[in-house]
């Protein structure tokens, strides 16, 4: 989900698609803080699939942390700790992430320096809306976000590769309600007597 071009200047951008995900931004940006669940399933291009994994995600701001068993990612928005669950963690600026793909990116206010978008599907309780990256750097070639209605949030996406494998990411236990500490946001190696740091 968050390691993750081809030139979409074809891909008009999509009036429709824009009032959507500017809702979404809009929203997003008025929460304190945001905790969910999450899982994401990784695919193959046959459609197979090759794992599931499951996880806690915590949002505030441009701020984020992300619990996957023992693993952790953690950003303050300046700087991003990757701890490996064991000894290691290594230690990044966040602008360095630029072909990535980081839980702000894909849930906020991305789209319209990053990517160009329509509306392909309005049936039933999402609002389906496909995305080409415009910088052919990114690791990723496609994204499907799909925007939930009734909590006009995106709530599960779909990240198509560039070897054509699948990621595909839901929410659930959404809570838009929750005070998070600033702390919560920084790596303390403190807790961690043994751990190598690594600078990238």
């Amino acid at each position: 989900m968050l390691l993750l071009g081809f030139s979409a200047a074809s891909f008009a951008q999509d009036p429709a698609a824009k009032k959507v995900l500017d809702n979404v931004s809009a929203k997003m940006k008025s929460f304190k803080g945001v905790t969910a669940n999450f899982t994401y399933t990784t695919k193959n291009k046959k459609n197979v699939k090759q794992g599931s994994v499951a996880g806690q995600i915590s949002l505030k701001g441009q701020k984020y942390y992300i619990k996957q068993g023992k693993n952790l990612i953690i950003s303050d928005g300046r700087k991003t700790w990757n701890y490996n669950g064991e000894n290691e963690v290594t230690v990044g600026d966040v602008e360095n992430d630029a072909k990535t793909l980081t839980p702000q990116k894909l849930l906020s206010d991305f789209y319209d320096k990053d990517f160009t978008y329509k509306l392909v599907s309005s049936a039933g309780a999402y609002n389906e809306i496909q995305m080409m990256p415009t910088d052919k750097r990114k690791n990723f070639k496609q994204v499907n976000v799909f925007v939930d209605k009734a909590k006009g949030l995106i709530t599960k996406a779909k990240i198509i590769d560039k070897s054509d494998n699948t990621i595909e990411f839901a929410l659930t236990n959404v809570n838009t309600a929750v005070n998070l500490p600033d702390s919560k946001f920084n790596f303390d190696v403190k807790k961690y007597p043994k751990v190598e740091v690594i600078e990238q």
